[in-house]
């Protein structure tokens, strides 16, 4: 998987290795090269880096608060499991925090803010690199809410998108989903364009609830996943 060493967010200075291992292990979960309940072996890692396994337990260490990575008695780090309550009720506190934040922003948008939103949902229907749904997918919401100007709030619905973006190839690729994603994304921006925040919330509330729904039907059952264990690797 190639990797941009310029584009890992660290306050503004260079990546350190860890973070770029963090960014090649958090890629390989999102697009399901790592399976949920698979080790991650930090020798092998450390091999593909020509590094010591300092930086890669770093690197574990930051996907384990981001959600990603678990670490078990005698397993070591393996991809981290979420069961369909736990799922479910992820997407029920996305959808409660990102409504309150896209009500919240809607009266300060600004044209430019419009512009971009047109610009990435453009963007996104047009993508068909699966490696970047997540990073534009995650663009889009954020610039729609980036207006609220609650830095914290931000914060928190960033951390708890961490934890679901391995589900959005799901999402888009049954039931035509990708389909109803970008009528729902327009439909978002159409509203914002009106100043309409209370349909623009709602919208936005729907819209997450309904992946909620569609990513239900179609979970991978656990005897399946552990039959795809060990076929992809870091």
């Amino acid at each position: 998987m190639p990797l941009d060493l310029n584009d890992v967010p660290n306050l503004g200075l260079p990546p350190t290795i860890s973070d770029v291992i963090a960014k090649h292990l958090r890629n390989a979960i999102v697009t399901g090269q790592l399976h949920e309940g698979e080790p991650i072996r930090q020798d092998e890692v450390a091999a593909m880096f020509k590094v010591s396994k300092i930086p890669v337990r770093e690197a574990l260490k930051h996907l384990e608060a981001e959600g990603l990575v678990a670490f078990q008695r005698n397993r070591g780090a393996v991809v981290h499991s979420l069961s369909e309550s736990e799922i479910v009720q992820i997407y029920e506190v996305r959808a409660m925090l990102e409504s309150n934040a896209m009500r919240l922003s809607v009266p300060r948008m600004t044209p430019a803010t419009l512009e971009r939103a047109q610009r990435l949902c453009d963007e996104f229907a047009q993508e068909h690199d699966p490696f970047r749904w997540a990073e534009l997918h995650w663009a889009f919401h954020s610039c729609l809410y980036q207006d609220a100007q609650r830095p914290f709030l931000m914060n928190l619905i960033q951390s708890i998108n961490n934890r679901t973006e391995r589900y959005l190839h799901i999402q888009l690729t049954r039931d035509g989903g990708r389909d109803t994603a970008d009528t729902e994304h327009q439909a978002l921006v159409d509203a914002c364009r009106r100043d309409d925040a209370d349909e623009a919330a709602r919208l936005v509330h729907e819209h997450i609830m309904a992946a909620c729904e569609l990513l239900r039907r179609h979970l991978p059952q656990p005897d399946a996943q552990d039959g795809a264990a060990g076929k992809g690797g870091a």
